[in-house]
């Protein structure tokens, strides 16, 4: 049940201001994204690819205020009033991250064992200019991330995987680093799906991506 780094994910208020913040800090405008017909989200996307995690890519995800409000909670927690208020704080910020599984009933299932519930397994699309892109995604009916973020949600693939069609970006992915209080049960989960390099270290919930850009390398981390 091998799972692996897919995507990071920095949310804001707003798309508009997820590039922004994209531009000022990175130093690069985000790639074309989509819309979430399920979730009423869009996002903007890019790659983050190197050789230790292969395919990963970088994703800034806003409310669509153009999309009718979804029947069920957002995904990522994007409907909690306390991210939403650090978000018109703060400004965008990295919140989570999803790991790529080959069975993601599976590997719900094997989290289930650790006293985990990581929520069901729900269908997601959206249109792209090369066909319809199509996944199977976790999310809980409260919408929760789980472990202040630090624990993934799980994304299964179809025959397609979104980062084949991304062009380089300059800025590649050079570590993920997890801290928090419960650590031992966070990499007790990780263990169970079988992310045995990415290990958390005791301390407060803190989720930390080193990324290499050409100004150099940066440290993006939760909650600023």
């Amino acid at each position: 049940m091998s799972a692996a780094l897919d995507h990071l994910v920095v949310a804001a208020a707003t798309l508009d201001e997820g590039v922004a913040w994209c531009e000022a800090t990175l130093g690069i405008t985000p790639g074309p994204g989509g819309q979430h017909a399920l979730m009423g989200t869009h996002n903007r996307l890019f790659s983050i690819a190197s050789a230790d995690f292969p395919l990963a890519y970088f994703e800034i995800i806003a409310i669509d205020p153009a999309a009718p409000a979804p029947g069920r909670r957002r995904w990522f927690d994007m409907d909690d009033q306390g991210l939403q208020a650090r978000q018109r704080r703060e400004g965008p910020q990295l919140v989570h991250w999803v790991a790529r599984v080959d069975d993601a009933r599976s590997a719900v299932a094997a989290l289930r064992t650790h006293g985990v519930d990581r929520g069901e397994v729900i269908a997601a699309s959206r249109p792209t200019p090369q066909g319809l892109l199509q996944w199977q995604i976790t999310v809980r009916p409260d919408g929760q991330r789980l472990f202040d973020g630090l624990l993934p949600t799980l994304i299964q693939w179809g025959a397609v995987h979104p980062a084949a069609a991304m062009p380089a970006s300059g800025i590649t992915l050079a570590a993920l680093e997890l801290q928090h209080p419960r650590a031992e049960a966070l990499n007790a989960a990780g263990e169970a799906l079988e992310l045995v390099p990415l290990r958390a270290r005791q301390g407060p919930a803190r989720l930390s991506a080193r990324l290499r850009t050409p100004s150099g390398v940066l440290d993006i981390v939760s909650g600023g």
